[in-house]
């Protein structure tokens, strides 16, 4: 059987990421057409609880989990900790005395309980009291219509948690934001906020030059040691990286130059992607610079899986660097302009090439992100990779990001 797994982030008033909600849903059955739904469900959850633990995909936040009709009476809940999940309750179920007493079990038993695709029906009147957190698309919410934006101020009183789900632009969050909803769902945070001009060169010249040896065909270890001598702060990131355990075990760094030789050029190429990226970040969540590692990081694996070697340095840095527009607030392509990459990665970053393979291999972990299924199942195709592999390399990529993180602080 089949275990995987996709996750979106829910974020707060500060855009960082409050919960992850678990996107197991109906659209699996296109890819395991010989799975029934119920037995799907249980194999997911299962898998996912035993296998990898729901707090390891969910980096130690809560996590939001879909059920059905089937997978609620029979109780399936149950076998999670309900100081790790939310119950979802999607907008699907059909809403029964047994459905709500199987719902009042589940409550009863510790487990928070939130509301999908709440559309102001009446038939979610019943469940109303037995949830925390109250789910509404932005397309739904009307402030004009009376009877929706009183029971908008009714469910804010009562002291339920508003959820805004496809929340895509500032001006959204912003106004959600001032009327009360107080957790946020959407790709606003994939996108620039605002188009503003930030000075690369200040404090990052180094950063920029050593960019432009990684990418150059002729990787120079002399020019690249010289720019790290003049940078206290670059010399004591990379021993910081090497000391890390998950790359040096026992080695002794006794110069500068050992630590860069050390440390290889594919390995120095990652390690400078990265440094790029932090310098970048500025006062931006850690959660962007999260996303992009495991971005990263999984585009490099499955262009190994591939059997693409000379793809992966390159794929590790379409990854890295597929949200630095959100991460200095400029598009794209202006961003790009700045940048030393080769024309092919210019146009996977900016969303102009959909065929090629470093494409493919990213389009295939936004795929993921989002779960849409049918495109996962098309796109692996494609790789000539089984899913079973491609979600193990996913789940790899999501630790190793997790492990990176501290190399940001």
């Amino acid at each position: 059987m089949f275990n995987y797994v996709a996750r979106q982030a829910i974020y707060d008033h500060n855009k960082n990421v409050f919960a992850y909600e678990l996107l197991f849903r109906d659209g699996i059955i296109n890819c395991f057409p010989n799975i029934s739904q119920s037995e799907a469900t249980s194999n997911i959850l299962a898998g996912s609880h035993l296998s990898i633990g729901v707090e390891n995909i969910t980096d130690n936040r809560p996590a939001f989990i879909n059920f059905h009709t089937d997978s609620l009476l029979y109780r399936f809940p149950s076998s999670l900790d309900p100081l790790n999940v939310i119950i979802e309750i999607v907008e699907t179920v059909d809403i029964t005395d047994e459905l709500i007493a199987a719902c009042q079990h589940i409550a009863n038993l510790g487990y928070k309980i939130a509301l999908d695709d709440y559309d102001f029906s009446e038939k979610w009147d019943a469940l109303i009291p037995l949830a925390q957190y109250i789910k509404i698309e932005v397309s739904d919410i009307d402030f004009s219509n009376s009877r929706k934006k009183t029971k908008i101020d009714t469910l804010i009183r009562s002291g339920k948690t508003l959820i805004a789900e496809r929340v895509e632009t500032l001006t959204e969050f912003e106004e959600l934001k001032r009327v009360g909803f107080d957790l946020f769902q959407g790709y606003f945070l994939s996108k620039p906020e605002v188009v503003k001009h930030r000075n690369i060169e200040i404090n990052l010249t180094s950063i920029i030059e050593l960019v432009d040896i990684s990418v150059s065909k002729e990787f120079n270890y002399e020019k690249i040691n010289n720019i790290f001598e003049k940078d206290v702060g670059l010399s004591y990131k990379l021993m910081r990286f090497i000391n890390n355990p998950l790359f040096n075990k026992r080695q002794r760094i006794d110069s500068l130059s050992h630590a860069l030789k050390y440390l290889g050029e594919v390995e120095l190429k990652k390690f400078i992607a990265l440094i790029a990226l932090a310098s970048l970040k500025g006062e931006k969540p850690i959660d962007l610079v999260y996303t992009s590692l495991c971005r990263a990081q999984f585009c490099k694996l499955i262009a190994t899986e591939m059997k693409l070697t000379n793809e992966t340095t390159l794929g590790f840095v379409i990854g890295l660097f597929s949200l630095v527009d959100a991460l200095i607030d400029l598009p794209m392509p202006e961003v790009m302009n700045k940048m030393p990459f080769s024309d092919e990665a210019k146009k996977v970053l900016c969303h102009q090439d959909h065929s090629g393979s470093l494409a493919l291999q990213f389009q295939l972990c936004l795929a993921i992100e989002i779960a849409d299924w049918d495109a996962i199942d098309l796109l692996a195709k494609k790789t000539n990779l089984t899913l079973p592999i491609i979600f193990t390399k996913y789940y790899e990529s999501m630790e190793w990001a997790n492990e990176m993180k501290t190399l940001m602080s």
